[in-house]
């Protein structure tokens, strides 16, 4: 047992930390085994979620999260889900062009010159 103040600060502190961690890494293994028994775009995307926010709280490095999102997609690959965000995307990028036209600014009509009578 720690003696020192801050010492027994820390311990308080580590346990709390520990236990957030547990938690969070239990509702990544609950959706994962959810995907794999249940293969779907709503499963996946959800254990992606959940993927992205272990990596926003400091839980799991960029690319560890990277990683296994990528094995979640060839998983969903070999058993044909269909991505939904997938088709989502490709409208999007179609409707684009269409509209949004470039921004052009048109100069001010000029007028026209009065004539001098000599």
């Amino acid at each position: 047992m720690p003696i020192i103040k801050s010492a027994k600060k820390a311990a308080r502190q580590s346990v709390k930390r520990r236990n957030k961690n547990q938690e969070i890494k239990k509702v990544i293994r609950n959706a994962l085994k959810e995907f794999r028994n249940n293969p779907s775009a709503e499963t996946m995307t959800k254990v992606q979620s959940e993927y992205d926010k272990a990596v926003k709280k400091g839980l799991l490095k960029k690319n560890t999260a990277s990683r296994r999102k990528a094995k979640l997609a060839k998983f969903a690959k070999e058993n044909n889900v269909k991505l939904a965000g997938a088709k989502k995307v490709a409208a999007k990028a179609a409707e684009k062009p269409a509209a949004k036209k470039p921004a052009t600014k048109k100069a001010p009509a000029k007028k026209a010159a009065a004539k001098k009578e000599a």
